[in-house]
């Protein structure tokens, strides 16, 4: 008779879990992490492009002006639209490469959580339980895989950020997305697509153990119980995020000068070919001061898009995997 009580309710178990779809995890974070990629990029993407143009000024006067005063500037004189030239290439790319961010963290993650701690095994690829150690671990292989698909379309988003300042600023003309990957390709090869993709990665990867480590940590902290908690995961978001863009900035300006070394108006920026040649060129051009250009604006874009990155990632997690 016990065996018979085992057996049933080892069937009803069975029955409930294979009710869900088999991709049902997957396919949630998939959906999950492409909605916290563009909400994440789009959002707060004025602030990135002026980022991008304090790095590659030429002129302390550029570097010295607020980041309100320099937006209103560049909105009267290239108009309305110029901060946001480069978006289309983050939508088509921040979808597909945020989907294999957050599906390769949560895979790790449970993967390690599962092989380096007592928690018991379990076929879903999400667990609720915070370490942030192994969420940083996690976080490294997540933006490994991401940024293979995404370093093409930020380089192309860097280009349309930076040429027109590059040309002068003024009334310039629209930077179409497929114009620009064509003039890329035919004047520097397929390789100017991935030329600063080490660099990325070894801008990323610290960044991405910063933001899930103290992601994770503030969560313990702030919501021990891991409850869903919008205001929470917004507040450990943004504390995460600020953080990790202050201390990898650096690393951020030199991928920035590969990324746009076919516009630069320093030869010596234009004949750089990978990490080493890049530091050594910026440090040339500028002194140490080249590795703090944009950190405000990088501050500022991170603080609110990793806070609505990880506040519509948990939204969309509860929403399509706790009904």
């Amino acid at each position: 008779m016990e065996h018979q009580i085992q057996f049933l309710q080892k069937e009803a178990i069975e029955i409930d879990y294979e009710a869900l779809p088999e991709d049902a995890s997957l396919a949630a974070h998939l959906g999950a992490g492409a909605l916290a990629g563009i909400m994440e990029h789009t959002v707060m993407f004025p602030i990135d492009s002026l980022k991008t143009r304090m790095q590659i000024a030429t002129s302390k006067q550029e570097l010295s002006r607020g980041v309100v005063a320099a937006i209103s500037k560049i909105s009267s004189s290239e108009g309305a639209y110029a901060l946001w030239r480069g978006v289309s290439s983050v939508v088509l790319g921040a979808g597909p490469a945020h989907a294999v961010y957050f599906s390769v963290f949560e895979a790790s993650k449970t993967m390690l959580v599962q092989r380096l701690t007592n928690s018991p095994h379990s076929t879903k690829i999400v667990t609720d339980e915070n370490h942030p150690l192994i969420a940083s671990a996690a976080g490294i292989a997540a933006t490994t895989a991401s940024d293979a698909l995404m370093t093409p379309f930020d380089v192309l988003k860097q280009r349309m950020q930076a040429s027109p300042a590059l040309s002068g600023g003024g009334q310039s003309t629209s930077v179409k997305l497929f114009h620009t990957a064509a003039q890329i390709y035919r004047t520097e090869g397929l390789s100017a697509f991935y030329i600063s993709y080490p660099t990325t990665l070894f801008t990323n990867i610290p960044f991405a153990a910063l933001n899930f480590g103290f992601y994770e940590y503030c969560s313990s902290v702030l919501n021990p119980s891991h409850s869903y908690n919008p205001y929470l995961h917004c507040v450990s978001g943004g504390i995460a995020g600020g953080v990790a863009a202050a201390l990898t900035n650096p690393l951020d300006c030199i991928k920035t000068a590969l990324q746009t070394r076919g516009i630069s108006q320093s030869e010596t920026l234009r004949n750089i070919n990978g990490f080493k040649s890049a530091a050594t060129a910026l440090y040339k051009h500028a002194g140490i001061s080249s590795f703090t250009k944009g950190l405000k604006p990088r501050i500022i874009f991170n603080v609110p898009s990793t806070a609505i990155s990880w506040t519509a990632y948990e939204m969309a997690k509860e929403v399509l995997l706790r009904k």
